[in-house]
């Protein structure tokens, strides 16, 4: 089974927790906001749709080349992580520095673990330069470009953030597969 109904049961936490971690980020034109103000769902709602997509599809990345490599891999939410999150969040900090969940993933080699680990921000450039080439065409409506504007801006600084050559980042990862061909 390539997903469990444990790591379903963590993904959705996943989702709800970066909605409301985010929901404060996505500036809607003043109408739309006024018109939802009573619905801070709305806001919880396209929040979402912006910053879970660019967390799971980064995460599951590394989870199905995983298991394409014949290695075990589990995706499990860092509740603590997510909790650093929810506080930033309530005590509005400028800065939402947290990880909402990761990947274990057993037995690979230096070369498969820098694939593994590339794939994450891949998955970011992907949705970077998809919203980036879509906000070009404009033919879409005021709310979409919003959605469209954050996921590319948010999948931008992922892919970068996550690109930084420190450990635990999948940056550090890659370096070392990089640095076993030299």
């Amino acid at each position: 089974m390539f997903i469990t109904p444990v790591e379903i049961f963590r993904l959705i936490a996943v989702t709800f927790a970066l909605g409301y971690i985010f929901s404060d980020i996505v500036k809607r034109p003043k109408a739309i906001a006024d018109f939802y103000k009573k619905y801070n769902w709305q806001d919880i709602k396209t929040s979402m749709i912006i910053a879970a997509p660019a967390v799971l599809l980064h995460e599951l990345g590394h989870k199905f080349v995983a298991i394409f490599y014949g290695l075990n891999a589990e995706f499990f939410a860092s509740y603590f992580g997510l909790g650093i999150g929810i506080l930033l969040k309530l005590v509005g900090s400028p800065f939402l520095i947290f990880i909402p969940g990761y990947v274990s993933i057993n037995n690979a080699t230096i070369t498969q673990s820098a694939i593994i680990a590339f794939i994450g921000p891949l998955m970011n450039l992907f949705l970077w330069i998809s919203s980036y080439l879509l906000l070009k065409s404009k033919h879409f409506s005021n709310n979409t470009l919003i959605i469209l504007h954050a996921t590319k801006r948010i999948n931008m600084i992922l892919f970068f953030f996550n690109m930084i050559p420190i450990p635990p980042f999948d940056g550090a990862k890659v370096l070392s597969g990089l640095l076993e061909f030299v």
